[in-house]
């Protein structure tokens, strides 16, 4: 069977890509401004960051493959959910991590000294709120993964083709 694959499938993809080298590489690789390797090991035992890298890029890695393996195809409803919602409680987790803080300063307080320590040397163009702020490299991160969720809903609701 020939696949049809559409736009929104080929962008979903290249977005969930661009978010598996972001884990794979943001607390190893010097990007210059954009982060700060030595504060990150510094306030992580090297172990924890490979297992924390292995598991987080892990489920994007899963998530890429099941793209993958129904792109250009009718996706079956289980694969539509689990998606959506493997997404969405990743990006719950920024949500609680960065931006409930950030703008609503709940939590903010136990994160400033840390974020401060980790990220107060990396590049930023939001304004300090709270006594913390997202990092662009982050900020990045978190609206490439709102829309990866959003497209894949637009996947998920839309008939293919093909299908």
């Amino acid at each position: 069977m020939k696949r049809n694959i559409r736009l929104s499938e080929k962008l979903l993809l290249i977005g969930l890509i661009f978010i598996f080298l972001f884990m794979i590489v943001h607390d190893f690789v010097p990007l210059g401004p954009f982060n700060d390797v030595e504060a990150i090991l510094n306030d992580r035992p090297l172990k924890e960051l490979i297992f924390v890298t292995i598991v987080n890029a892990g489920q994007i890695l899963l998530i890429i493959i099941g793209v993958l393996f129904f792109i250009g195809k009718k996706y079956p409803i289980i694969i539509k959910l689990w998606l959506i919602i493997h997404q969405s409680c990743i990006f719950i987790g920024a949500l609680i991590a960065w931006w409930i803080p950030y703008i609503f300063g709940i939590g903010a307080e136990q994160r400033v000294e840390r974020y401060q320590e980790m990220f107060g040397n990396t590049h930023s163009f939001l304004p300090i709120m709270n006594g913390i702020v997202p990092n662009t490299i982050h900020t990045i991160f978190h609206f490439t993964l709102l829309f990866c969720i959003i497209l894949t809903i637009y996947i998920c609701v839309t008939n293919n083709k093909s299908s």
